[in-house]
């Protein structure tokens, strides 16, 4: 029996989360998915709002409602266009570990995320949950920038650094972009403009083509001599992909551009969606 794809997507019901609702749900047609709302109660953070609720019975009661409204919505816009379900589930505790952990009860396939949170307007960059998240999930995790909106993506940037794992996550890279016939720019930025690099690119590239089963698909070597994330950030722009895409890894392209800081760097791409490759 074949499983059912299963996205999981965490919402605190800011425009931030509404917005990966909509990412999710669109995807989950595709994936013929169950996509799960979810949401974790925090209790110290409502009874600052509400002390006379001591037992939050009022907040749960709060909650309920706007995630059945919220799963309405999307079974009555998604349902008849492949959506297999949708679910609402809710947890208390953490907002981060919470959403980790229930990811993993339901072995859910895909983590759709907003980038910022009600808690989280003051800051300029990428919302702290959000790239904790991105750093200590074990499955691959979409996370939607605010006030991006769905469309039809026409092009998936992936970002290669030549690793063995890069075939395999480059056939997940080509599922998606099948289901919208997107293009795929398979990119590589480098530092410097040596010959090695070129060679080294062509063989990278020889290597990789017989496992990608896909027409659109374009292999590219750039090179920028400052910080490889503004590179990334400069050809996502001027390529006009729709969403860039990485493999995390250790010593992956991902950990030398969003380490050290990662919710500074991810600041790069606030207005693309970010798709982490985790698992195969």
């Amino acid at each position: 029996m074949e499983k059912t794809f299963k996205i999981l997507c965490p919402t605190d019901f800011s425009e931030c989360s509404l917005n990966a609702i909509e990412y999710a749900a669109r995807l989950g047609e595709k994936f013929n998915a169950i996509l799960v709302l979810f949401h974790v109660l925090n209790r110290e953070d409502y009874q600052k709002l509400s002390p006379m609720d001591t037992d939050g019975k009022y907040q749960l009661e709060f909650i309920q409602e706007k995630l059945k409204n919220l799963q309405k919505a999307v079974m009555e816009e998604s349902l008849m266009n492949g959506l297999k379900g949708c679910e609402i589930a809710i947890r208390e505790g953490k907002i981060v570990n919470g959403a980790l952990d229930f990811a993993k009860e339901i072995n859910a396939d895909l983590i759709v995320a907003g980038t910022e949170g009600m808690n989280e307007l003051r800051t300029n960059i990428i919302g702290s949950r959000a790239s904790r998240m991105v750093e200590q999930s074990d499955r691959d995790i979409i996370i939607v920038p605010r006030k991006v909106f769905f469309k039809k993506p026409r092009k998936f940037v992936y970002a290669s650094d030549y690793l063995e794992e890069d075939k395999l996550a480059i056939q997940k890279v080509v599922e998606m972009a099948s289901f919208f016939d997107s293009e795929i720019d398979l990119v590589h930025i480098s530092s410097s403009q040596k010959a090695i690099d070129k060679s080294l690119h062509m063989t990278m590239v020889d290597e990789i083509r017989p496992f990608v089963r896909y027409e659109k698909i374009n292999y590219v070597l750039k090179a920028y001599r400052d910080d490889l994330g503004l590179g990334l950030e400069n050809y996502l722009q001027v390529a006009k992909g729709d969403m860039l895409v990485t493999l995390s890894k250790k010593k992956s392209f991902f950990d030398q551009i969003f380490t050290k800081n990662l919710s500074k760097k991810m600041s790069y791409f606030l207005n693309k969606p970010l798709w982490v490759i985790k698992s195969f």
